[in-house]
């Protein structure tokens, strides 16, 4: 079902009714809802977990995932070691003494990184489920409440797209040659006002259905 566009604040829209494909606000919040399962679940269950999502980013969005993997390396080894070093307990190799990380220490580490892959492979699916028109689409829509503290959505949806995109460019373009990279951005702005289109679809009963299912999910084991 089409409506005459409208043009807001550079942000143009059209209203599009999609009755399979999950609503692009439904898919991340289903994402921000399965965050909040990892941080719940014991080690069996989230290992689970965390071996499908990583196996099913890997067949879906392997190119997300690794990029995703390589800028956080540094955060999930430093992870693993706070928690080795800092968690009181048994030491894993008692010839070095306080040296020697903890048992504990090491499997709490262990805990959270399974937790954190689990959101990062997420991630990466939902990334590669929604390209950047559908990603800001579904931040639009999850933004409706920021109307009532008369906040513009429009002003936030062309921000927030034009600081994606330029992001997504310049992170590419700073492997190469980083200088020009910092060079280039703090050079003022010589373009006018941007604008952008996003496609708005219609939630449907595939989207009830999901978002239910997930919040049962995890009110079962949130008890």
């Amino acid at each position: 079902m089409n409506v005459p566009d409208g043009s807001l604040y550079g942000c143009r829209f059209h209203l599009n009714d999609m009755k399979i494909i999950p609503h692009p606000a439904v898919q991340i919040l289903v994402w921000a809802l399965l965050a909040l399962l990892a941080q719940r679940l014991q080690p069996l269950p989230l290992l689970s977990l965390c071996a499908v999502l990583f196996g099913l980013a890997l067949v879906l969005s392997s190119r997300q995932l690794l990029a995703l993997l390589r800028r956080t390396r540094w955060i999930l080894f430093s992870l693993l070691l706070i928690y080795a070093y800092t968690t009181p307990g048994a030491a894993l190799w008692t010839r070095l003494g306080v040296l020697s990380p903890t048992h504990e220490g090491l499997l709490d580490g262990l805990l959270q990184l399974g937790r954190l892959l689990s959101v990062l492979s997420g991630l990466a699916i939902l990334l590669e489920l929604l390209p950047l028109e559908r990603l800001i689409s579904g931040l639009y829509t999850l933004a409706y409440p920021l109307r009532w503290f008369g906040l513009s959505r429009e002003r936030i949806a062309v921000r927030l797209a034009l600081t994606l995109e330029y992001a997504e460019s310049a992170m590419g373009d700073t492997a190469k040659d980083w200088r020009t990279t910092i060079a280039s951005a703090l050079q003022p702005a010589t373009t006018g006002g941007a604008h952008i289109e996003l496609r708005l679809q219609a939630f449907g009963l595939v989207d009830a259905l999901l978002l239910l299912a997930s919040v049962a999910v995890l009110a079962g084991v949130w008890r």
